[in-house]
């Protein structure tokens, strides 16, 4: 059997507990078409470790948007990525990512696509810190949550609801570095300096109310800065460029599903072509 039909199928606790029969049902496809090995992790640890001993075996994630974001993110770190082609079949609450990036939302058909897909490559944002954006990164317009790191959400569990101490367990195991656990301001305007590949596009003398960077295609990102409109309502500003800096006052940023932050500095890099996703194939 050739290597692509081995599969290591990883399946998020989160996925496990929210909705065991979309689990069992594409166990069950993925099974009927390829050489399956099935992993359950309890844990951080133990998913890194499944990913860590894949093999020749093409690693399928089942589970949300962060437990895609969870693997990109290891893989990433140890720097075995570019080699490595995730499949994913979206299981949870927190599908948005997924779909946007190709992926089809239902079990029976993104399993389909892990047998009978194509690997599309795409591009990635990384931050200075080693951290990375799949999808959409957006500053500063923040819900009133705890700030969040490493793809996991902060909170407390709630007493009867055992997928959201599977969370929480997450949380204190796969952070790198402690959260810091401060509660960000409202909505509402800030003064940045945004540059993109070294030439400003907006200033701290003009308030904005928002920006938002996307990885694009062919390397770049698009980026669009939404001053603060006095009077007359204010175009946004847009650029598209390899790098992009912002700095100025504490401000925190949603990567993803992520919150993270404060920072005062931080500069977002496009990898091309950094990593491949089974979607369908065409036609």
């Amino acid at each position: 059997m050739a290597t692509s039909d081995q599969l290591l199928v990883v399946i998020d606790p989160v996925a496990r507990h929210s909705d065991g029969e979309a689990v069992r049902i594409a166990k069950d496809v993925l099974s009927a078409g390829a050489a399956t090995k099935v992993c359950l992790p309890e844990g951080p640890e133990e998913f890194a470790r499944a990913l860590d001993r894949r093999g020749s075996r093409r690693p399928v994630v089942v589970g949300d948007d962060r437990a895609l974001l969870r693997a990109v993110t290891l893989l990433h770190r140890r720097r075995e990525l570019g080699a490595t082609a995730l499949s994913l079949v979206p299981v949870g609450a927190a599908l948005s990512l997924a779909g946007a990036l190709g992926v089809p939302t239902g079990a029976v058909a993104a399993a389909r696509a892990v047998l009978d897909g194509v690997e599309r490559r795409l591009d990635l944002l990384v931050d200075d810190s080693d951290g990375v954006v799949l999808g959409e990164l957006r500053i500063p317009s923040l819900p009133s949550v705890p700030s969040q790191r490493d793809g996991m959400p902060a909170g407390e569990a709630a007493p009867g609801r055992p997928w959201v101490r599977v969370r929480q367990s997450l949380v204190r195991t796969l952070a790198a570095r402690p959260a810091r656990l401060a509660v960000p301001p409202g909505p509402g305007p800030s003064r940045l300096r945004v540059e993109v590949d070294g030439v400003t596009l907006v200033d701290l003398d003009q308030p904005v109310e928002g920006v938002s960077v996307t990885p694009g295609a062919s390397g770049t990102a698009f980026v669009e800065v939404r001053p603060v409109s006095v009077g007359a309502e204010a175009s946004p500003l847009e650029a598209r460029g390899r790098a992009v800096t912002v700095s100025g006052a504490d401000f925190r940023y949603r990567a993803d599903a992520v919150v993270a932050g404060p920072v005062r500095r931080r500069t977002w890099t496009v990898w091309e072509g950094a990593w491949g996703l089974t979607v369908p194939a065409s036609g």
